[in-house]
């Protein structure tokens, strides 16, 4: 069974949110970053050489396959920032609340469990907090933490 490519590299967080190229989109990373301390109370973990995460847990499939991943995260990417919002994609009380919350925040697009987001002036930042924290409240009730 293969693992998992995205782990935690150890990388310092500031290193990389100061060496983004795009001021706007090095602004916004800063933005994002706290917000997430703020609603995580965790410390940022680089996954991976962009992925910004905060918290850990551990999955395991049906099938067998299992590893471990950020609990909730961000990667300010050049299109667009990419928010790993697990947390409704995994839990269905959260999931209906995602999309009442994301009928109020501004311009966007998804995939199954990301929000892309061009940049932060297109969306109102205490819908974003809301819908961050909805994430991972449900990520700690589907994924209780550990300790």
């Amino acid at each position: 069974m293969s693992e998992n490519k995205t782990k935690p590299t150890g990388k310092a967080v500031t290193d990389f949110i100061d060496g983004i190229d795009h001021a706007g989109k090095r602004e916004d990373a800063k933005v994002l970053d706290a917000m997430f301390r703020r609603v995580t109370g965790e410390e940022p973990v680089m996954w991976g050489p962009t992925i910004i995460g905060y918290g850990e847990y551990h999955y395991k499939y049906e099938s067998g396959r299992e590893g471990d991943f950020l609990r909730i995260g961000f990667s300010p990417r050049k299109p667009k920032h990419s928010l790993y919002l697990m947390g409704g994609y995994c839990d269905d009380v959260a999931g209906r609340s995602s999309e009442e919350i994301l009928s109020r925040i501004g311009k966007y697009s998804r995939g199954k469990s990301c929000l892309y987001i061009n940049k932060l002036a297109d969306v109102d930042l205490d819908v974003l907090e809301e819908l961050v924290e909805l994430n991972w409240e449900a990520m700690n009730k589907v994924y209780p933490p550990e300790g």
